[in-house]
């Protein structure tokens, strides 16, 4: 059985990049890139997959039908996440988010969880508010591998 901790560290060589697949309305896949790392969850200390977008489509398919899958790669060894997925963000607002300071700080820790950096991070949160980012947090279901 694959853990959490071994399939992001499949990816530590490409800060985390994952192939994340949602649900469109019609049952098809819709897939794309996504820097992903393991944080815990701001509300339970469980250690959760956690992502950054602003991207349309995704949340709109992650709002309608919480379902996602993460896929990390290296090389032809491949892991797989599956779970439900918690939106925190400027319109999604869990109970636990209780300011947007808490959520600046959010984006700035699954920033670094994904081995990000950054010289400016007053720049960095500027860039956040203005894009609308949305921090994607996953409670895994279902990890499974090729390995």
């Amino acid at each position: 059985m694959t853990t959490l901790d071994e399939a992001v560290a499949l990816a530590e060589a490409d800060r985390g990049l994952a192939v994340v697949s949602t649900l469109r309305a019609d049952g098809t896949i819709q897939a794309s890139l996504v820097n992903a790392g393991i944080v815990a969850h701001p509300a339970t200390g469980d250690p959760v997959l956690a992502f950054v977008t602003y991207g349309r489509v995704k949340l709109a398919n992650l709002r309608a039908r919480p379902a996602v899958t993460l896929t990390f790669r290296d090389g032809w060894q491949w892991a797989s996440v599956e779970g439900t997925p918690e939106l925190a963000g400027p319109d999604d607002r869990p109970s636990w988010l209780e300011s947007a300071d808490k959520l600046r700080l959010l984006l700035r820790e699954v920033f670094t969880a994904c081995g990000g950096t950054h010289e400016n991070w007053a720049e960095y949160d500027r860039t956040m508010v203005e894009q609308g980012r949305v921090v994607v947090l996953v409670a895994p279901t279902r990890v499974y591998s090729n390995g």
